[in-house]
């Protein structure tokens, strides 16, 4: 896939990919890291992976560091930008990637958890350690974003509410984020094939993906949706604040 952003186009910019020790989060980071920012990979339990990434990173001349963080913990998110502002300053970017809830054993109020509680902390707590004319962009997806007008799969219900949620919640802030230029974009995508959630919806319902694919015509890979997500960073942000990925004939607007 062909990085959308220019060659040293982000040079002196320094960039935090939530979620970014794989998947969308990844190569995002390497759209990044690519066009000169400096950048963070956030993992939660993924350390060998994220270190593998910070390696290649500066093995090809750019600047990188992996920094863990919980972001259902405060405490550790706040330590996350802490760790980010002492090694590259304050942020340019910051995309809001990682999101879960179809995992087993979490409690039946985590997708919430994560999907809107954590979003909003990670938000609040980050503003201090973004320069003023910084990028927010939160990830979601087509069955979250319509999830009030367009029925999904049931095994994705929580998760598309709990994410729609998170949205709401975010663009509640964007009068606060709008005092000091911040921009804040959702990029909002079908389901990703490659993705772990793509993973878990096929297992829990075997054939939901090709089901899918055929009623959209394509689905998107990971370093395709990257893209859009990386240039979601930089472009103007768009009308609603919201840069909406791939076709969306069967989805029925608010």
């Amino acid at each position: 896939m062909t990085n959308p952003l220019a060659p040293g186009s982000l040079a002196g910019k320094a960039a935090l990919v939530t979620g970014s020790s794989r998947g969308i989060g990844a190569d995002t980071l390497n759209y990044f890291a690519e066009a000169g920012a400096k950048v963070v990979v956030n993992f939660r339990n993924k350390e060998a992976r994220a270190i593998k990434i910070v390696e290649h990173i500066v093995a090809s001349g750019g600047e990188a560091i992996a920094v863990g963080a919980d972001l259902t913990d405060p405490a550790s998110v706040k330590a996350m930008f802490e760790s980010a502002a002492a090694a590259f300053g304050a942020l340019d970017i910051l995309v809001m990637n990682a999101s879960g809830g179809m995992e087993a054993g979490m409690g039946e109020d985590y997708a919430m958890r994560l999907n809107r509680d954590s979003q909003v902390n990670l938000l609040t707590t980050a503003l201090p350690f973004l320069n003023d004319g910084a990028r927010v962009v939160f990830v979601t997806s087509h069955q979250a974003h319509f999830i009030r007008t367009t029925p999904t799969m049931p095994e994705y219900v929580p998760v598309a509410l709990s994410k729609r949620a998170g949205e709401d919640a975010l663009r509640e802030l964007i009068p606060t984020l709008a005092e000091r230029n911040i921009g804040f974009t959702v990029v909002s995508g079908d389901m990703i094939e490659g993705t772990i959630t793509a993973t878990l919806l096929e297992r829990a319902n075997p054939g939901a993906i090709e089901s899918r694919r055929e009623g959209a015509g394509k689905l998107y890979n990971v370093a395709e949706f990257a893209a859009e997500v990386a240039a979601a960073a930089v472009d103007p942000v768009p009308a609603n604040n919201t840069r909406l990925v791939g076709d969306t004939s069967d989805f029925v607007a608010e």
